[in-house]
């Protein structure tokens, strides 16, 4: 119990000698933790040996205790591996530096006749437990250099005879034997214990993803490359209702709709041929092939496989999901879409058809009111008609003007509303406007004026759509700006945009009214008791027709101190406005 701790204890602590980099593999660790045990060690057997030596031999020589000396050198190494984690760079000055220190000693113990030179085999031995061919390269030639280096100096005729042994030849040669064969033991046990951890670490892998196949929801198979299926996870059963053996071979295939067999076949094609991941949407039938059987949908995923594991075909990997419940909120959606679509088209093909209606009799109340306010075939006798005459041409002049938003606002969602662009002044249209609404203005008491920069270009745009938005928001403006305030209409060029500002002084908007305005029917004050008409189209007309124009609608107001309108017309609209201007009119 007490040495099973005390291994325990060992192998704890050279495992934390490891460079941190080696520890996301079981195997590298077990190498490198290895590497670091065996040359700590061995400098330790060093150090207890040498005691030894100076009871038996006496005092050493300088030749001698230089050996000794060089023994201490592995840890060293030893020490460079745990610090930088270069397991081959270890290992090839590990070989150069074991070579060395056997050639050495057996120069110093008989040359080629030493006892000592069977443990230049151990330094390619070692090697190989780097598993790098240029290490197990280097460590033979390193070898191969020492037994030159030997060569060379007996046919010199250098004789080390008289440095002289602890004791008779025939022991030394035993001794530098067994401890030969004793090293060669240790290096197998070695090759042993990693390899032994090599399979416990391929085993955990294994059991892992033999874990993960099995219990994951989404079907695993590997294609050969004519796309049958070599392996099926546990989850064939619950996609399929077939146990994993039946998808095998040809078997997946034979479950794939007839009409989705192509891209099946395909995608698995094109991800082996092309090597890069691939995505493909196919039914599968689920419960046999009897008559309760149905297709589901299901989305499977393709990778490439890398050549490996003595497979010289490629492989592919593929992982299929069911994604009926996705198909069905897919379905659904769009067919909520569509509802909703032709919902809005009735909408505004009925605001369309009404607006027509209304606009007949509206027009003739307009008129007949208006003869009847200017007495045209005479005089009405009493004050109160001319009145009522006044009311009821200004409450149609209303109407007509509600009626006629609301068919441009349909026309404008019914994508019906034709643009129709031939360059105009700017300058000038600015101006017409504002001579519209200046009575008006001044009637209020209200100062209205023009701020026009000096480079104002030509703009290709529906004149008659960039006056009915200016005059829209120039009356808005009127409306809502109280008497002795003042409404100040701004044009200026910006970015290749063509901006129009009309600001005013008025009582302003709420903060949290901003982002409603533009919409349809949508006003700032929204109830029963507010003291300003309208029916919240205009800026909705605006904003539609900006963005028809490919420009926007900006506001900036604070409550009480005024408000400032943004019309951004594009100077030049470009190719591809105008393309998607002739799709829509297509379309429509």
């Amino acid at each position: 119990m007490l040495i099973r701790e005390t291994i325990r204890g060992l192998s704890a602590y050279f495992e934390s000698l490891v460079h941190e980099s080696a520890r996301g593999d079981a195997l590298t660790l077990a190498r490198h933790q290895t590497f670091i045990a065996s040359r700590l060690l061995g400098g330790a057997l060093a150090l207890c040996v040498f005691p030894i030596y100076l009871v038996f031999g006496g005092k050493p020589s300088l030749l001698s205790a230089c050996a000794f000396l060089w023994l201490l050198s592995p840890i060293a190494i030893a020490i460079y591996l745990s610090r930088t984690g270069r397991f081959a760079v270890a290992h090839r000055v590990s070989a150069i530096n074991f070579a060395g220190l056997v050639t050495y000693c057996a120069w110093l113990t008989g040359g080629l006749a030493s006892a000592l030179l069977p443990w230049l085999v151990a330094v390619p031995l070692e090697a190989g437990l780097s598993t790098d061919r240029r290490s197990v390269v280097w460590a033979v030639g390193a070898a191969a250099a020492g037994l030159v280096g030997l060569a060379v100096l007996g046919a010199t005729g250098y004789d080390p005879s008289p440095l002289g042994l602890p004791m008779s030849p025939a022991a030394f040669a035993l001794i530098g034997a067994l401890s030969a064969v004793a090293y060669a033991a240790g290096l197998v046990v070695t090759l042993q214990l990693v390899h032994r951890k090599s399979e416990y670490a391929i085993e955990a892998s294994e059991e892992r993803y033999r874990l993960l196949a099995e219990n994951v929801n989404d079907m695993i198979t590997l294609h050969d490359q004519s796309g049958r299926v070599v392996f099926a996870s546990q989850a064939a059963r619950q996609l399929l209702g077939a146990a994993a053996p039946a998808v095998l071979g040809e078997g997946l295939f034979e479950y794939v709709h007839v009409a989705d067999r192509p891209a099946f076949l395909s995608a698995l094609d094109r991800c082996r041929a092309n090597n890069e991941p691939m995505s493909v949407e196919f039914r599968l039938r689920r419960g046999g092939a009897d008559e309760k059987a149905y297709y589901a949908w299901v989305e499977m995923r393709c990778r490439p496989m890398p050549r490996s594991d003595g497979f010289e075909q490629s492989r592919v990997v593929a992982v299929t999901r069911d994604i009926s419940q996705h198909k069905e909120s897919e379905a659904n959606l769009v067919r909520a879409r569509g509802e909703a679509e032709g919902a809005n088209r009735a909408k505004s093909q009925f605001l369309a058809s009404m607006s027509h209606e209304l606009r007949t009799p509206l027009n003739a109340i307009i008129g007949f009111s208006e003869i009847l306010e200017r007495e045209l075939f005479g005089q009405l006798g009493e004050d109160r008609y001319r009145d009522y005459a006044r009311l009821i041409h200004e409450s149609g002049e209303h109407l007509l003007g509600v009626v006629n938003g609301i068919l441009d606002m349909s026309k404008i969602e019914a994508g019906k509303f034709t643009i129709v662009r031939e360059p105009f002044g700017v300058g000038a249209l600015v101006e017409s406007c504002c001579e519209v609404l200046r009575h008006t203005a001044e009637t209020n008491g209200l100062s209205l004026e023009t701020e026009l920069a000096g480079d104002l270009p030509e703009l290709a745009a529906d004149e008659r759509a960039c006056k009915q938005m200016l005059l829209n928001v120039i009356s808005n403006a009127v409306k809502f700006t109280e008497k002795g305030g003042w409404v100040k209409v701004a044009a200026s060029v910006e970015n290749g945009n063509v901006v129009f500002a009309v600001s005013d002084n008025g009582i302003g908007i709420a903060e949290k009214d901003l982002p409603r305005l533009g919409n349809p029917f949508v006003q700032a004050a929204s109830s029963y008791d507010r003291s300003y008409e309208g029916a919240g189209l205009g800026l909705s007309v605006v904003r539609g027709l900006a963005q028809l124009h490919g420009g926007s609608l900006a506001l900036e107001s604070t409550l009480g101190q005024g408000t400032t309108v943004h019309i951004l017309l594009p100077i030049d609209p470009g190719e591809d406005l105008a393309a998607s201007e002739s799709e829509a009119k297509a379309a429509a």
